[in-house]
């Protein structure tokens, strides 16, 4: 195993013109694959408590090239990562669809895969319902305090042999992916172009980000932004006022706004899929991020 050291960071934060997606007819959307083999494992939070963690490790379909392979970390919503049909079973065989379809879509390509569980192990392993935002405990914060979990998600793939520790990037989704806006602020110590992630995707983030960026929106890697005009739990305003702002100051980063399609619109259940804008969406973002990171978390 590989012992590569990683500078803690220590304090934490919060994307110009928004690109309006025109619409396609919808395709057909895809399954959820025959499952992989996920493997539980569990690593430390960057967190002052050091909070053991635990997440789901997928491996890249045919194994890693000799050079290693790129690696994506995955962070849930405010849902968590399992499913709502649980039961009280959290383990990778009740992981969300949405979550285990981009497992498989990564590790297809090539990638390792690390779906981070922040909720879990803070005791809240159904996570929080639409609406109690206010009232959420501060440990799971996620301007403050997912973007260390995600760093240490970073530094356990970074122990693996079959892992390129220089081309991990991160992906989330909704609180998941305000944490993935945070983790790529450059507010951290040290040099993060070359310790931190190399590129950042976050799909309906919630972009307020508690006034953290209120100066301004400053990444230190390429961000991708996606969002539904249609939202109905986050606000496409607030994404486009913080990519303009930062696209102005020259920042790489960018927003792609998809008409009529909802919170969670890659959810690639029927019910989901079903809807026309949501299918359009689905397509389209699945496209452009793969594109995306496939470029990002090439070798240098």
């Amino acid at each position: 195993m590989k012992r590569a050291i990683f500078a803690a960071a220590a304090v934490l934060l919060g994307v110009s013109g928004p690109a309006l997606a025109r619409q396609d007819p919808p395709a057909a959307s895809t399954p959820v694959r025959t499952a992989q083999a996920a493997e539980r494992v569990t690593f430390r939070s960057m967190d002052e408590p050091r909070t053991e963690l635990v997440g789901y490790l997928f491996r890249p379909a045919g194994g890693a090239s000799r050079d290693g392979a790129p690696a994506v970390v995955l962070m849930h919503g405010r849902g968590g990562v399992y499913s709502s049909q649980a039961n009280g079973v959290y383990a990778a065989s009740t992981l969300t669809r949405r979550l285990r379809f981009w497992a498989e879509y990564w590790t297809e390509r090539g990638f390792y895969v690390l779906i981070v569980d922040s909720f879990g192990p803070r005791g809240y392993p159904t996570g929080f319902a639409a609406g109690t935002y206010s009232t959420r405990p501060p440990e799971v914060n996620e301007v403050t305090i997912r973007p260390l979990d995600a760093y240490g998600a970073m530094r356990f793939l970074r122990s693996l042999d079959g892992v390129a520790d220089d081309r991990i990037g991160l992906m989330g989704f909704s609180n998941g992916a305000s944490a993935t806006l945070a983790a790529l602020a450059d507010d951290k110590p040290g040099d993060m172009r070359r310790l931190g992630f190399r590129a950042g995707v976050a799909l309906y983030p919630g972009c307020g980000l508690q006034n953290r960026f209120a100066r301004g929106y400053r990444p230190y890697a390429p961000v991708q932004v996606f969002v539904g005009t249609a939202d109905e739990e986050v606000s496409p305003e607030s994404c486009r006022r913080l990519v303009d702002r930062a696209r102005a100051a020259g920042e790489p980063v960018e927003l792609t706004v998809y008409e009529g399609a909802v919170h969670g619109f890659d959810d690639p259940s029927r019910s989901r899929q079903a809807v026309p804008a949501n299918a359009a969406a689905t397509a389209d973002v699945r496209r452009r991020v793969g594109a995306f990171f496939e470029a990002q978390l090439a070798p240098r």
